[in-house]
């Protein structure tokens, strides 16, 4: 009896011994501090670009209650603004913020995440992102590559460039050097222009010894403190990229470490602080627009002519075309962004765009 009595006793011990441990466990790991490193494509204190990935960890943090903590490197330090798609996959860095669209040299299908020519407004597009599929078809690109892709931030429409000339036929396009990345890039050459891409820090000298004859960069929200207008005084306004989204990238082994429940703060930090960046660069775009044009009589606001629009337009349809017959993936993403604009710009052309039509027409 002694015997069954102990060995009871003795079990009965050891199970609230494992149940101790078992709570000492899970309240260590709550509490445990996840440090994460990233790296962004801009240099030190850029405004609102470099504002999201800053909010985003500071969201991450509080809302963790300190078991979150995120370090970002600017280019100033890892010297690697377009490296980021690497130094993340690598695991060199858990995280990056920058663009999808500068990754198509090396996986040509990242290219339609950013933004496409003609294609879907900020609105739209984040509606096809979150509601139309857009995340999972991000997710079969970057999956492939230890890398997990967010939305990070969008600019809004850009403008179309700044330009030293104005361009008043396509013969005006003929060898022009431009920055101008993504698909734009590739509709310009088609036309027989010559585009490079150029990081942030390097534009203003790139224009100003004449290594390019032009440039596009994002709009009156950043285009104004870059001094443009100085060299280049031909504004011209926007067709390639009508809701650049940036873009967060989390390393998919240091994902899957986390806890879920950290993996969900970092999901709504990342989400707010992309739709909080659209919100600045809307308000910044509107404030240096006004000083523009009551401070800067030089700056030309200009649009493309009809006829360089259209060939614009039809250079981008015939290598949309060839792009999804090169590849299925491509394929299956540019009939889900097309099926998904024909449907929403419906409501945009009766609601917004009825509307400022309505204004206009008084």
């Amino acid at each position: 009896m002694r015997s069954l009595l102990k060995n009871s006793f003795t079990k009965k011990l050891l199970t609230a011994a494992v149940c101790v441990a078992a709570f000492a466990g899970s309240a260590q790991a709550a509490e445990k501090v996840y440090r994460l490193k990233m790296a962004e494509t801009w240099p030190s204190n850029f405004p609102i670009f470099g504002d999201a990935p800053r909010n985003m960890a500071a969201m991450a943090e509080k809302m963790s209650n300190g078991r979150l903590k995120i370090t970002i490197d600017s280019k100033n330090k890892h010297k690697a603004p377009l490296g980021i798609f690497d130094m993340v996959r690598s695991g060199q860095y858990d995280m990056g913020h920058s663009a999808s669209y500068y990754w198509k040299g090396k996986v040509p299908n990242t290219l339609y995440f950013t933004t496409m020519p003609f294609g879907m407004t900020a609105p739209e597009q984040y509606a096809w992102f979150y509601q139309g599929g857009g995340l999972e078809l991000m997710d079969k690109v970057y999956g492939k590559y230890n890398l997990v892709s967010f939305p990070g931030g969008n600019t809004g429409n850009q403008m179309g460039g700044w330009f030293q000339k104005e361009i008043n036929s396509l013969e005006d396009l003929k060898g022009l050097k431009m920055r101008i990345p993504g698909f734009a890039g590739e509709v310009l050459a088609k036309l027989g222009a010559k585009p490079t891409n150029i990081p942030a820090g390097e534009l203003y000298t790139a224009l100003e010894r004449r290594t390019i004859d032009a440039l596009e960069w994002v709009g009156p929200s950043l285009d104004l403190r870059m001094g443009f207008h100085k060299i280049a005084p031909y504004y011209y306004t926007g067709w390639h990229e009508p809701g650049t989204e940036l873009q967060f990238l989390v390393n998919k082994r240091t994902w899957k470490k986390l806890p879920e429940d950290l993996q969900e703060i970092l999901r709504v930090a990342m989400r707010t602080a992309a739709y909080d960046m659209y919100i600045q660069s809307y308000d910044a775009s509107a404030v240096n627009l006004e000083k523009m044009l009551t401070e800067y009589p030089n700056i030309k606001i200009k649009t493309f002519p009809e006829s360089v629009t259209n060939a614009m337009r039809k250079a981008n349809d015939e290598l949309l075309a060839e792009k999804a017959a090169e590849d299925e993936l491509a394929k299956e993403i540019l009939d889900s962004q097309a099926a998904y604009l024909k449907k929403v710009r419906r409501w945009t052309d009766i609601s917004d765009q009825a509307y400022l039509n309505s204004l206009s027409a008084e």
